[in-house]
C-alpha cells in the first residue's frame, strides 16, 4: 500500500481545525499576557488572530486549489524551489517532534496534582498512549482529536457564557462591573506598544490552525473541508481568544498574582464556581493531549512526505494495511521520547536548547508560507482558485512585513533573543544538509496526493 487512508470525516476536520486554535497556551499562558499588557490584552490576541487569518486564508488558498499531504512543504518547493520545500518540511516536522516531547512533559505535571508517580513515568506513558493512537488509525486520531477538541470548545464557550452574565450584572448578587479595565492604573497602564511587543508570546499559542490543511488530504473531499476551515478561523480566534481574554481582563485585575498561575480557574473562583481547580485543571491536561496527539499526527505526515520526496530514509514511506505510516509515526514517536528524556535529566540545558531552537521555527514557516502564496497566487488561473486571498497582493505584503517585525522584536528582546538566534541556527543547519545531500537525492513525487 503506497496511499495514506482517507479515514477522517468531515466532522473530525470541523474538530481538528477548531481544535488546532485552542491550545494549552490559552489556559495557562493568558495570564501572563494580561500582567504584562494590561487590561488591553485582548487588543494583542486581536491582532495577533488577524495575522493568523491572513495566514490561514493564504494557505487556504493555495490548499483547495491543490490539496496535498505535505500541504505547505509542497507549495514552498512549487514557488522556490526544492530548498525551501525541504527547509519547510524538516522545520515543520522538528517544530512539531519537540513540541510532542514538551506536551507529554506539561501534561505529567497536572496529572501529578492527582496521581503519585515520578514525573518521567507519567510522560512516558501519556506519550505511549498517543502513540497508540495514531498508529492504530487514522480515524482513532481523528476520533480523539474530536472528542478532545469537543471538551475544550465547551470549556471555552462555559467560560464565555458565564463570565458574560458575571461581567454584564446577570450574576446572583453581582451588578454590571468593567472598572478592572480601568483601574488599577487604566487600560494601558505598560503603554501603547507592549500590545505589539507581546505578539512574539501569544503568536506561539494560536499555533495549529494550520493542520487542517495536512489532515484534509486523509478525507475524502479535501477542498470543501480545507475552505471550510479557513473560513471559520475568524470566528473561532474572535470568539475563544479575544472574547475569553477580554472577559478575564474584566473579571481579574490586570496586576493580579492569580493571572499568572491559571487566569480561567481564578476567574471561575472569582465566580464562587465549585471545584473549578480541578476542573479546569482536567480541560487543560485534555488541550496538553488534544496538542501531544496533532502534533505526533502532524510530524508523522510530514517527514512521510519528506520521504517520499526522497528527502527523507525511504523506509519512512512504510504504510501499514490500515494505511497509516508507522515507520514515519515511530521515528516521530523516538524524538519525543528522547525530549521526556532530556527534561528529566538534563531540564535546564539540552531540554531548554531544544525548546530555544525550535521556538521560532513556526514564524519561517509562516514566512514561507506567504512568499509561497505570492508567486503561485500569479500562476494560477482564477477559475482553479475556490478560497482566494483578500486583497493579494497587498495583505500579503503587510503579512510578510508583520512576520519580520516580530523576529525583529525577538531579536532586540533579551528573553527571546536566544530563541530567534538558535532558530536561525536549526534553519542554516537544515539548508547545509539539503545542500549536502542534493547529489543524493531524486525527484519523485509524492505518494499521498
Amino acid at each position: 500500500m503506497t496511499e495514506l487512508h482517507k479515514g477522517l470525516q468531515a466532522r473530525h476536520l470541523r474538530m481538528i481545525a477548531i481544535g488546532g486554535v485552542i491550545g494549552a497556551g490559552l489556559f495557562v499562558g493568558s495570564g501572563a499576557v494580561i500582567n504584562d499588557v494590561g487590561p488591553a490584552a485582548f487588543l494583542t490576541y486581536a491582532a495577533t488572530g488577524v495575522l493568523i487569518v491572513l495566514v490561514m486564508r493564504m494557505l487556504g488558498e493555495m490548499a483547495t486549489a491543490h490539496p496535498s499531504t505535505g500541504s505547505f512543504a509542497d507549495y514552498a518547493r512549487e514557488a522556490l524551489g526544492d530548498w525551501a520545500g525541504f527547509a519547510v518540511g524538516w522545520l515543520y516536522w522538528y517544530f512539531w517532534v519537540i513540541v510532542v516531547g514538551f506536551e507529554a512533559v506539561a501534561g505529567a505535571e497536572i496529572l501529578r496534582r492527582w496521581v503519585d508517580a515520578p514525573l518521567w513515568t507519567l510522560a512516558l506513558g501519556l506519550m505511549l498512549l498517543m502513540t497508540a493512537t495514531n498508529l492504530f488509525s487514522v480515524r482513532s486520531y481523528g476520533e480523539f482529536e474530536y472528542w478532545f477538541a469537543g471538551i475544550k470548545v465547551f470549556a471555552i464557550c462555559a467560560m464565555l457564557a458565564l463570565g458574560a452574565c458575571f461581567v454584564l450584572g446577570l450574576w446572583p448578587g453581582r451588578d454590571a462591573d468593567f472598572s478592572n479595565l480601568t483601574q488599577h492604573g487604566g487600560f494601558l497602564p505598560n503603554g501603547p506598544g507592549v500590545i505589539f511587543s507581546s505578539i512574539v508570546v501569544v503568536i506561539f499559542s494560536m499555533v495549529g490552525a494550520e493542520i487542517a490543511t495536512v489532515a484534509a488530504a486523509e478525507s475524502q473531499d479535501p477542498a470543501r473541508a480545507i475552505a471550510k476551515a479557513t473560513n471559520s478561523v475568524v470566528v473561532r480566534i474572535s470568539l475563544f481568544y479575544v472574547g475569553s481574554v477580554f472577559l478575564l481582563a474584566v473579571i481579574l485585575p490586570w496586576d493580579s498574582t492569580k493571572l499568572g498561575e491559571s487566569p480561567y480557574v481564578s476567574a471561575f473562583e472569582v465566580m464562587g464556581i465549585p471545584g473549578a481547580a480541578d476542573l479546569m485543571n482536567a480541560v487543560v491536561l485534555t488541550a496538553v493531549l488534544s496538542c501531544l496527539n496533532s502534533g505526533l499526527y502532524t510530524a508523522s505526515r510530514m517527514v512521510f512526505v519528506l520521504a517520499a520526496r526522497r528527502e527523507a530514509p525511504q523506509r519512512l514511506t512504510r504504510l501499514s494495511g490500515r494505511g497509516v505510516p508507522v515507520a514515519a509515526i515511530l521515528v516521530s514517536t523516538v524524538i519525543g521520547f528522547l525530549c521526556v528524556i532530556a527534561a528529566y535529566l538534563s531540564p535546564d540545558t539540552v531540554f531548554l536548547f531544544l525548546l530555544n531552537s525550535s521556538g521560532a521555527v513556526i514564524l519561517f514557516v509562516y514566512l514561507f508560507i506567504c512568499l509561497a502564496q505570492l508567486v503561485l497566487r500569479r500562476r494560477t488561473p482564477d477559475d482553479e482558485l475556490p478560497v482566494k486571498m483578500w486583497g493579494y497582493p497587498v495583505l500579503t505584503g503587510v503579512v510578510i512585513v508583520a512576520i519580520l517585525v516580530v523576529l525583529g522584536s525577538m531579536a532586540v528582546g533579551s528573553d527571546t533573543r536566544s530563541q530567534l538566534l538558535l532558530s536561525l541556527g536549526s534553519l542554516a543547519f537544515v539548508l547545509l544538509v539539503h545542500r549536502a545531500t542534493k547529489n543524493f537525492r531524486t525527484p519523485a513525487k509524492a505518494t499521498s496526493e
